[in-house]
């Protein structure tokens, strides 16, 4: 363990707190708008940054990178092909949500449908982070620590153990930040480790290039070219992890939910101060997402002419970094990964803490008549915050036993809470008539059909394909059911903005110079590009 290295990662992560914590001292988080939307107040540097960095996460980059290298670049296609589903959002979901002045996406679904359905979703979506999420994002951290930093074999103590040890000190620091900061804290740090991602994701290929040159960038550059280079493809085939036609239908759908549902991220565009800095801040975030492959899959192939074979691939990444990194450039890039594994994982927390109180708690006091303010309720968000951790922290180190991959892990479970979720929501935003009888409905039969494809029958697709069937089928299952028991009056959409929706001007012009950037990567990574 290189003592340089150490003092480097302590020397940023420091730098990043001390940061954070200048710019958030003077900031109030004695109230629920203050600790769950930063007052309503980031500007779209803020958003952008918060989107990119509480997506990109550990468990993306090691999970991303390991099958770059077991496979090819078609897992690039998951941050690469949201951008178009996030100026979707950008253009017609989002506006909705800032007219209506929501706190957290279940509360539109209380809008148009009733409390019930905001229940469900907001216990579906408490499940989904503490199962999923919040333990793959310490897991995801703590596989790269201990790649970079040789814990288990500078101790002998063996994998699992050091595993165990670092997902609990991970885990607590993490929650004792968001406790104290809120989602203001998490925004700012989020923007300054984009910043850091940036240098990081440029600096790391052309070490690694360098290093497999042997000091020649040239040379290096040359080997990528010129062997293994069926791993430079991103359209994939039916063998693939991501065949090329699921960006077209599963995948569609899952970024959709992602960008335009999931809480956590949609959390950070509701704290903006108007709809154009939200704009704004997504189409930052799109253009990070663009060059994020290199942080995300470019160390992956470097590492497949490094590394003849490894018993455990999620070590991809972080042993590509420890070898081809000198110390104080590899404790850069730790920090950055600690940085990622805090983001998502802070960020789930205040999530988790926020559906938790605004959406159950809360309403419980209300109907039992409980006298109640906001202090208190404060004070509940936090206990909640130490419970969730401590399930998370319980349930991360057994994602060791996943099969199929580490990254194909986490998206095969999350289908059975995302796409459920998003298909309610976009019937609720089409149709005026379908009652919340067909959207309960709708959740319990896509959950139940998913999980009967996933453990019990073998269907032979991709869980992709099957994801966009069940969305077809459940959509018509709803639609039947508003047919036959419509709502006695139509949903009408209520005006309650809290901040201005004056949309961006010049939105469209962005969107297509990102859409033909998106598109020229893929062409880039094929046989018409460099596998060629």
């Amino acid at each position: 363990m290189n003592v340089l290295t150490i003092v480097s990662f302590l020397f940023f992560t420091g730098i990043v707190a001390f940061i954070s914590w200048r710019k958030v001292r003077r900031q109030k988080t004695d109230t629920l708008n203050g600790l769950f939307l930063a007052n309503r107040s980031l500007g779209f540097l803020f958003v952008g940054g918060g989107l990119l960095f509480t997506n990109i996460n550990t468990a993306t980059i090691i999970g991303e990178n390991e099958l770059t290298y077991t496979h090819d670049m078609t897992v690039m296609a998951w941050g690469v092909t949201s951008v178009f589903a996030m100026l979707l959002v950008s253009e017609f979901i989002m506006p909705i949500y800032l007219r209506t002045g929501i706190s957290t996406t279940p509360d539109y679904l209380e809008a148009r449908y009733d409390r019930g359905v905001k229940k469900i979703v907001s216990i579906i979506f408490l499940v989904s982070y503490i199962i999923n999420l919040l333990p793959t994002v310490l897991y995801g951290g703590a596989v790269a620590f201990d790649g970079l930093f040789h814990f288990s074999d500078q101790y002998k103590i063996g994998y699992w153990p050091t595993i165990w040890l670092l997902v609990w000190v991970m885990g607590a620091i993490g929650c004792l930040y968001t406790i104290l900061g809120g989602l203001r804290a998490i925004a700012v740090s989020d923007t300054l480790l984009g910043l850091g991602l940036f240098v990081g994701g440029l600096a790391l290929p052309f070490l690694g290039l360098k290093y497999l040159g042997h000091g020649d960038l040239h040379e290096g550059l040359q080997t990528i070219l010129s062997s293994h280079t069926s791993h430079l493809n991103s359209i994939g085939g039916p063998g693939d992890p991501i065949p090329f036609s699921t960006l077209f239908t599963g995948m569609l759908l899952v970024n959709l939910y992602y960008w335009g549902t999931e809480q956590y991220i949609v959390q950070q565009v509701l704290a903006s101060k108007d709809l154009e800095s939200s704009q704004k801040g997504i189409a930052i975030a799109c253009l990070g997402k663009l060059i994020s492959p290199l942080l995300l899959n470019v160390p992956g192939l470097i590492a497949v002419h490094l590394f003849a074979h490894l018993s455990n691939t999620t070590e991809a990444f972080p042993k590509m970094i420890s070898l081809v990194s000198p110390p104080f450039i590899a404790g850069y890039i730790a920090a950055i990964i600690f940085g990622a594994a805090f983001t998502t994982f802070n960020a789930g927390l205040n999530s988790s803490s926020t559906l938790f109180i605004l959406n159950i708690y809360k309403p419980w006091l209300i109907k039992h008549h409980r006298l109640f303010d906001e202090r208190q309720l404060i004070r509940t968000a936090r206990r909640f915050e130490i419970g969730v951790c401590l399930l998370a922290m319980f349930i991360a180190p057994f994602i060791v036993f996943a099969k199929k991959g580490f990254y194909t892990y986490i998206q095969t479970v999350n289908g059975f809470f995302n796409v459920p979720i998003f298909t309610i929501i976009f019937i609720g935003f089409v149709t005026k008539r379908v009652p919340p009888l067909a959207a309960k409905m709708g959740l319990i039969f896509f959950i139940l059909a998913y999980a009967a494809t996933q453990l019990v029958f073998d269907t032979g697709l991709h869980f992709l394909h099957i994801l966009f069937i069940l969305f077809l089928l459940t959509s018509a299952l709803m639609l039947v059911i508003g047919r036959l028991y419509p709502m006695a009056t139509p949903y009408r959409q209520q005006m309650n903005n809290l901040v201005d929706i004056r949309p961006w001007k010049n939105r469209h012009i962005y969107a297509g110079v990102l859409l033909i950037m998106m598109v020229l990567l893929f062409v880039i990574f094929s046989k018409a590009g460099l596998v060629k």
